[in-house]
């Protein structure tokens, strides 16, 4: 047990060292690890903790860590996969606050080259977790309106409209009552089953 523990620590350290662009970025490597090679949990179940971690106020790769380590093993999993995430991130925001000031990044042409370089793959780790949500979530030409529709006004900035929170407030009532369609739906086909045979 005390293993795993150490093993939720050293991966989520391990992400949030090699991780650049912040929560989304994220979501492919901890798929990767998480789901591929250590086989902890299910892509299913993946993806609906990543919408309970979308779903909550915080850091996107705080909360799915958090998620994550707390379906493993509890308060304590989510403490020590929380941490890993943080520690890197922390240690080297320290660092650069210590060495790295704007002025060096922008006078100094190979720094301010580098994270040049960096800026496109970070927008590929955003786009690849995205279209595997996508495609897991069963999204298509036809209901790909709906989270279009809602990024474009998420990025309208209009009042009331733009605020996310409606729309996971939404999601949320749209999916109950989806379910509570569908099985109303199946059991009135068991019942007028049972009736034929009758």
């Amino acid at each position: 047990m005390r293993n795993l523990y150490l093993q939720l620590f050293l991966t989520f350290c391990k992400i949030g060292a090699f991780t650049f662009g912040g929560g989304w970025a994220m979501i492919s490597i901890i798929q990767r690890e998480i789901v591929d090679k250590h086989k902890w949990i299910e892509l299913d179940e993946f993806l609906d903790l990543l919408a309970v971690a979308q779903s909550m106020p915080g850091i996107l790769a705080v909360n799915i860590s958090v998620v994550i380590g707390d379906r493993l093993r509890g308060l304590k999993g989510s403490v020590c996969a929380a941490v890993g995430t943080i520690l890197p991130s922390f240690l080297i925001i320290l660092g650069i606050a210590i060495f790295l000031t704007p002025e060096t990044i922008k006078n100094n042409a190979v720094v301010s080259r580098i994270f040049k370089g960096i800026r496109p793959a970070v927008v590929a780790l955003i786009i690849a977790p995205v279209l595997t949500t996508a495609k897991r979530a069963g999204i298509n030409w036809k209901t790909v309106i709906i989270p279009a529709g809602v990024a474009l006004l998420i990025y309208s900035k209009l009042p009331y409209v733009s605020n996310p929170i409606i729309y996971i407030v939404a999601g949320a009532i749209g999916g109950y009552i989806y379910y509570m369609h569908s099985q109303l739906n199946g059991g009135n086909g068991e019942n007028g089953k049972e009736g034929c045979h009758a």
